[in-house]
């Protein structure tokens, strides 16, 4: 059931999108193949109490879109690891260890289709005083999961004003330090931008396919297996990443990397 915009997030949203030119977020047209819509995608629930209530504010906030909804549902993996499981998304909270990123989201592709995803919420930094707060927990769990249904980010610039939106980078999360905008929720734009790019439908499905092409698992825990490294954002706070396996298979990864 799709759930219905209170007034003031649309106020919210009206304001955001009256006073910002956005631009195209979709990153290379990636999406879930359908054949209807709104579709519904599974978000594998591996992730520690802490989490669960901002899994639960981000699946509700994504499920606005009128293309989509999304449903949090028992997790397959463990969370250290974090095995992907097709056609859905775990999404996975651990202490990873201070490795340099705060959150990654990953995507296996074929063709222009999305076939998997994980999220991955790293612990060791969520845990420190910087990190650990609802403005940080709502921005990166929104924003992982975001890519992970075919959005990039709006702004790349962490100095930037905030655009109201969990797809843009910023310092300030909930607006409270320099009186902007939260950017702990998806805003107009990001729903405009789902409904355009799953404006068409397709003729098979990926959503709830339990089957892969057989590929030996690879193992993403190390940021040497995420292939090449597409573009980092002038700051050095997020990258891209893309590992191609042939035969039209790739795997994308999304990084935010904290604040050291």
């Amino acid at each position: 059931m799709k759930r219905f915009l209170t007034p003031f997030l649309v106020l919210a949203l009206a304001v955001a999108g009256a006073t910002i030119v956005y631009a195209t977020h979709s990153w290379g047209g990636y999406h879930w193949a359908r054949t209807a819509n709104p579709f519904t995608l599974k978000l594998g629930d591996n992730v520690s109490t802490a989490w669960d209530s901002y899994l639960a504010t981000t699946s509700g906030d994504w499920s606005v879109a009128s293309v989509l909804d999304t449903a949090v549902v028992s997790g397959s993996t463990n969370p250290r690891n974090c095995k992907a499981v097709t056609g859905r998304v775990e999404v996975c909270s651990s202490k990873y260890g201070y490795n340099g990123w705060l959150g990654v989201a990953t995507i296996w592709v074929s063709g222009g289709h999305i076939t998997k995803g994980t999220t991955k919420l790293n612990d060791s930094y969520f845990n420190t005083a910087t990190y650990n707060t609802p403005g940080w927990r709502n921005l990166v769990m929104c924003q992982e999961v975001g890519h992970t249904i075919g959005l990039d980010h709006q702004d790349e610039t962490f100095e930037n004003q905030n655009l109201g939106t969990c797809m843009d980078y910023t310092n300030d999360p909930n607006g409270t330090l320099y009186a902007q905008l939260s950017n702990e929720h998806p805003n107009l734009h990001d729903y405009e931008m789902l409904e355009t790019i799953y404006e068409h439908l397709d003729t098979t499905t990926t959503i709830k396919q339990t089957t892969s092409k057989g590929r030996p698992e690879i193992d993403l825990s190390n940021p040497e297996a995420w292939g090449r490294e597409l573009r980092r954002s002038s700051d050095g706070r997020q990258s891209l990443y893309e590992r191609d396996l042939g035969r039209g298979d790739k795997i994308f990864t999304f990084v935010i990397w904290a604040k050291e």
